[in-house]
């Protein structure tokens, strides 16, 4: 009988062992399992966002989000664009809000987003506060250069947990970036991008931008590259600097004086070894200043007229 009750008292003490071990697990799983969604971010702001699960509900604010959404497959996360985003064409059915300047928060709050993407060029703190009070999570991805270009796919990646597909975005257009660098000819040639006309004060890109990195990986000598950022420029610095190629990404609508020829057609640039030679050209809006994945088809763009 002794030895039955220590058999029996051994028998509970390991079966407790048991039970108590097994809670303990289970109780780590559920833990596991709260923050197993859990996606923490730093936006290009340097603002730290975690959501609870990779967002399935987006507004994209910014052309270039939308674009980096299809680029990595992650379209169908999303509920509405903002004004100008409108590539690629099947992204228009989309519902559409008030962006830029004039960001409707409340339109966007009524469509119960989990996440909403926008840039710094017109949104406002105050814009992001708003959504945030409202329990949105907000991201920021906007860029200048390539290496930013980079990191807001990385970024959007993550938000949406595609992150091989956006590795294998970014490795896309280093790769061509890279082949075409290679097969440019360094001829010292030089170029000026009018971002804006001159009828509405001249902007061009200087350094620490991705027109002038896409210009230096093609050899190109970039003539505000001494400028940094997206600055307004002066005619006679442009007359004075007198490139060999110019490169127009002013929008166009398709009716009216195309931009290329009306700015062939400034009296002071008739002189301008660009004019003189006939190498002006418009080459797609687009594709050179939204900083997504499309500025690889803006090198090659670029390579092809300057290599005609």
């Amino acid at each position: 009988m002794k030895r039955k009750g220590i058999l029996l008292l051994t028998f509970f003490l390991v079966l407790t062992v048991l039970l108590t071990a097994c809670g303990t697990q289970n109780g780590k799983n559920d833990k596991a399992k709260d923050t197993a969604g859990v996606v923490e971010l730093t936006d290009m702001l340097g603002r730290s966002v975690t959501m609870e699960k990779p967002a399935e509900k987006i507004v994209a604010v910014n052309p270039s989000a939308c674009e980096i959404l299809y680029a990595i497959g992650a379209q169908d996360t999303l509920i509405a664009r903002g004004t100008y985003c409108d590539y690629p064409e099947e992204v228009q059915a989309l519902p559409e809000v008030e962006s830029g300047n004039n960001l409707n928060t409340e339109q966007i709050i009524a469509l119960g987003p989990d996440l909403v993407i926008m840039s710094t060029m017109a949104q406002s703190e105050e814009q992001i506060q708003a959504l945030e009070t409202a329990g949105i999570q907000v991201i920021v991805a906007d860029a200048h250069n390539l290496e930013g270009v980079y990191q807001s796919i990385e970024l959007i990646g993550k938000a949406v947990a595609k992150e091989d597909k956006a590795a294998e975005v970014v490795d896309d257009m280093k790769a061509a970036f890279k082949e075409y660098g290679e097969k440019a000819k360094d001829e010292g040639l030089k170029v000026y991008f009018e971002i804006s006309p001159l009828e509405h004060g001249l902007w061009s890109a200087g350094k620490n931008t991705f027109m002038d990195e896409i210009a230096s990986i093609l050899k190109l000598e970039n003539i505000f590259s001494d400028v940094d950022g997206w600055s307004q420029v002066s005619e006679e610095q442009v007359l004075q600097r007198d490139p060999d190629i110019i490169v127009s990404v002013e929008m166009y609508m398709g009716t009216g004086e195309k931009p290329e020829d009306k700015l062939k057609e400034r009296p002071s640039w008739k002189n301008l070894k660009a004019v003189e030679n006939d190498r002006v050209y418009r080459l797609n809006n687009d594709a050179f200043t939204r900083p997504g994945p499309r500025l690889k088809d803006a090198l090659i763009e670029l390579y092809a007229v300057v290599n005609e």
